[in-house]
C-alpha cells in the first residue's frame, strides 16, 4: 500500500469516528431533550391537575346548585298553584255565603213585608167592620 492510501484510509477512519461521535452526541442530546420535555410535561400536568380538579369541583357545585334551584322553583310553583287554588276556593266560599246571605235576607224581608201586609189587612178589615157596625147603630 502506498502512503497515500494509508492517508486516505486514515482520513476515512477519522471521518467515520467523527460521524460516530456526532451520532452519539445527537442521541445523547435527543435523550436529554426527551427527559427535559418529559419533566416539563410532568410539571405542566402537576400544575394543571389542581386546576382541572378545581374546575371539576366547580362543575359539580354548579350542577348541584342548578339542581337545587330547579327544585326550589318547582316548590315555589307548587306553592303558588296551591295558594291560587286556596284563594279561588275562599273567594267562591265568600261569594256563596254572600249570595246565600243576600237570598236569606231577601227572603226575611219578603216575610217581614208579608207579615206587615197581613197585619195591615187585618186592621183594615177591623176598621171596615167597625165602621159598618157604627153605621148600623147610627139611626
Amino acid at each position: 500500500m502506498t502512503d497515500w492510501a494509508v492517508v486516505f484510509l486514515g482520513v476515512i477512519a477519522v471521518a467515520t469516528l467523527v460521524t460516530a461521535l456526532a451520532q452519539v452526541a445527537f442521541i445523547v442530546a435527543t435523550g436529554r431533550l426527551a427527559r427535559r420535555l418529559e419533566r416539563a410535561a410532568d410539571d405542566v400536568q402537576r400544575a394543571v391537575r389542581p386546576l382541572a380538579d378545581h374546575l371539576d369541583a366547580i362543575g359539580r357545585d354548579a350542577r348541584r346548585a342548578s339542581s337545587l334551584a330547579a327544585a326550589q322553583l318547582e316548590r315555589v310553583d307548587r306553592m303558588s298553584a296551591d295558594l291560587v287554588d286556596r284563594f279561588d276556593r275562599t273567594l267562591n266560599t265568600l261569594q256563596t255565603a254572600a249570595a246565600g246571605g243576600a237570598r236569606e235576607g231577601a227572603a226575611m224581608l219578603a216575610a217581614f213585608r208579608a207579615a206587615i201586609k197581613v197585619v195591615r189587612d187585618v186592621r183594615a178589615r177591623r176598621a171596615r167592620r167597625g165602621a159598618e157596625d157604627d153605621d148600623a147603630l147610627f139611626i
